[in-house]
């Protein structure tokens, strides 16, 4: 990893369940709202997004980096993740987002890519979603919003680390609280 990136939990809706999938290859594609992931061709939400042709962009905050590990370890295709979070879907499309997340994207596929075993999706955004704590005085304040970075084999929040990269969402760990 050359740089910090930021961890999002990717949501689609799969087989009519919402899924999400931790996802460190995300970003803005230009100055247009255009988001671009960048998943497996077999994980599970995969499927959903090419059978839907929505998906969500939710980021998550520190508190949140074991259910986060947790969706980037077990695949939706064995485990159903659909009650892991409070998921709230906007009419224009069909992908859950997190009710807990600070900020919440929903994208319209408009094109994707595929490069080896892996597909890139460009995503418009057609709703976004924020929690108001995150904007004192109309503008985003990053500690507001407490997102989880990661960078080697580490999570991190801004300036201190949270957590190691399947260690914290262990499922023998998560599933004994």
């Amino acid at each position: 990893m050359v740089s910090p990136a930021p961890v999002v939990l990717i949501g689609a809706t799969v087989n009519g369940k919402a899924n999400y999938a931790a996802v460190g290859a995300f970003g803005v594609v230009c100055q247009a709202p255009l988001f671009y992931i960048s998943l497996k061709n077999t994980h599970f939400t995969t499927e959903g997004i090419k059978e839907t042709g929505f998906f969500s962009v939710n980021i998550p905050c520190t508190r949140m980096v074991r259910e986060t590990d947790y969706c980037g370890r077990v695949s939706g295709r064995k485990t159903d993740k659909s009650d892991l979070f409070r998921s709230f879907y906007d009419g224009a499309g069909n992908a859950p987002m997190i009710s807990d997340a600070p900020l919440n994207y929903l994208c319209k596929v408009v094109q994707s890519v595929c490069v080896r075993d892996f597909t890139a999706f460009f995503g418009e955004i057609i709703a976004a979603y924020a929690d108001e704590e995150c904007f004192p005085g109309g503008k985003i304040d990053p500690a507001k919003a407490d997102p989880i970075f990661l960078m080697g084999t580490g999570y991190y929040a801004l300036g201190r680390p949270i957590g190691k990269i399947f260690q914290e969402g262990d499922p023998a760990r998560f599933l004994s609280l």
